[in-house]
């Protein structure tokens, strides 16, 4: 319920507008500057990992990890494949949306940003309060498909394959 709000309240009273881009190809690129803001809790979880892989006391690389080093290892995983998940259904999505709605762009993009870092905050806390970090992305996510979904064989049956 908070992801709606999060993202109407930015919506309304942030005071940005998206730029006019009356091109699919154009509209594209935006996603690609947007989503490459979208990389840094990857990148920031990656740079983790691998300091706290360093600092472990393990000395066999193949053997087992720490608590530390695999919650690490398995936020980084997991941001990787809801990334890859998230930029498709955001390029697809900015293909279809009006011009005035292209300011969402950003703002998923960031809300992205914020719940995966929420998510890993909580993941270390401990396993329980992980739901409430991925729920934030992961539902935004599954919206973003309805509405690709919806776009694709409703609005514009005929453009599908175009």
């Amino acid at each position: 319920l908070l992801c709606p709000c999060f993202i109407y309240g930015a919506y309304v009273f942030l005071p940005f507008d998206a730029p006019l881009l009356p091109t699919i190809s154009a509209r594209l690129v935006y996603t690609l500057r947007c989503a490459a803001f979208a990389t840094f809790p990857v990148v920031l979880g990656m740079i983790v990992s691998g300091i706290s892989r360093l600092c472990s006391s393990a000395l066999e690389p193949f053997g087992e990890l720490h608590r530390e080093v695999e919650i690490h290892r398995t936020y980084v995983s997991q941001s990787v494949h809801l990334f890859i998940l998230y930029f498709f259904n955001m390029a697809v999505l900015a293909t279809y949306l009006p011009q005035e709605l292209l300011k969402l762009i950003p703002l998923l993009t960031g809300l992205f940003a914020i719940s995966r870092l929420i998510f890993w905050m909580s993941y270390a806390i401990g396993r329980s309060f992980r739901a409430f970090g991925f729920s934030m992305t992961f539902l935004p996510l599954l919206a973003m498909l309805l509405w690709n979904l919806y776009g694709m064989f409703v609005l514009e049956p005929e453009n599908l394959l175009a």
